[in-house]
């Protein structure tokens, strides 16, 4: 209920949604300015504005009518998202894995699939997405704590019973004509469950890419794509269509480019690594792109 009261259309979508991760998910300053790909400064205004316009609107907590929440539901999926994405992909924190995040964002997302009002595809959809990513959960990291990276991960290790769940929500998400970005990655997130590295998984991956960037474009469905299309079409063509993108000061990009010249030119390859380590910003990445740079020198030598 808070959710929706906070994303109130009075304000702009994206104080609504910071105001939500802001005072309702607990998120610092820094960490709304990383999911926004924006500046503290510019996140402590947007607070600011939006919380003095409610104050001035008198808006307050009172029930809702199912007209409201329907115009609200898109600012609280979205902060539902970016609530699980941080947990997922942490990146304010020296923690590369915020399992309680993730598990908050689902707990919340079951209460909307619960409700009639919000029953809806996309809900069902998101609820998939998050399915399909937990299922790999205790993969991504070794018993050290480090990062494992998708190749890198025991399979044994992902959760059947959510890969399962996910794929009944996702079949519930299909009816309806409305197709939005959260059924596309849930798709995505569904083909990367499969074990099996076929290039049918990976055309398919590709394809979704393709429609999610017409619909819903950002730098790492950008990226994401030129990984599945190298598994696709070779790494030669990955390099060509990566030049095209203006990303070079994004160290996912530059990890990308690394990873694409190994095995074609060494020295490109060490060059993207030390670029991409002077921009990262935790631990745990960097110990990534060391055991990256390591693994070059061994081959080497």
């Amino acid at each position: 209920q808070m959710l929706f009261v906070v994303c109130h259309p009075a304000i702009s979508p994206e104080s609504q949604i910071s105001l939500a991760l802001r005072i309702l998910c607990g998120f610092g300053i820094n960490e709304i300015a990383t999911a926004f790909l924006t500046s503290a400064d510019t996140i402590e205004k947007r607070l600011y504005r939006a919380k003095e316009k409610l104050r001035r609107e008198k808006i307050g907590a009172g029930a809702l009518s199912a007209a409201e929440m329907e115009v609200r539901l898109d600012a609280v999926l979205t902060t539902l998202y970016l609530l699980f994405s941080e947990g997922y992909y942490s990146e304010s924190r020296e923690e590369i894995l915020r399992e309680e995040l993730c598990l908050e964002a689902m707990r919340l997302t079951r209460l909307l699939l619960e409700n009639e009002g919000t029953r809806l595809p996309k809900v069902n959809a998101l609820y998939a997405l998050m399915c399909f990513h937990h299922s790999r959960f205790q993969a991504r990291k070794d018993s050290s704590g480090e990062m494992v990276l998708y190749e890198q991960q025991d399979q044994d290790l992902w959760n059947q019973e959510l890969i399962a769940t996910g794929a009944y929500y996702l079949n519930q998400a299909a009816i309806g004509n409305e197709v939005t970005k959260y059924h596309m990655e849930a798709a995505i997130a569904y083909w990367h469950t499969t074990r099996a590295d076929t290039a049918e998984k990976w055309e398919n991956i590709l394809q979704l890419y393709d429609r999610l960037l017409l619909t819903d474009p950002s730098p790492m469905a950008e990226l994401n794509r030129i990984y599945a299309l190298s598994k696709v079409h070779g790494r030669l063509e990955a390099i060509r269509q990566s030049e095209k993108l203006t990303l070079t000061h994004n160290r996912f990009y530059l990890v990308l480019l690394g990873e694409l010249y190994e095995g074609i030119d060494a020295g490109k390859s060490r060059s993207f690594y030390h670029q991409a380590l002077a921009l990262t910003r935790t631990e745990a990445e960097r110990k990534v792109i060391r055991r990256k740079l390591e693994k070059l020198d061994e081959i080497q030598h």
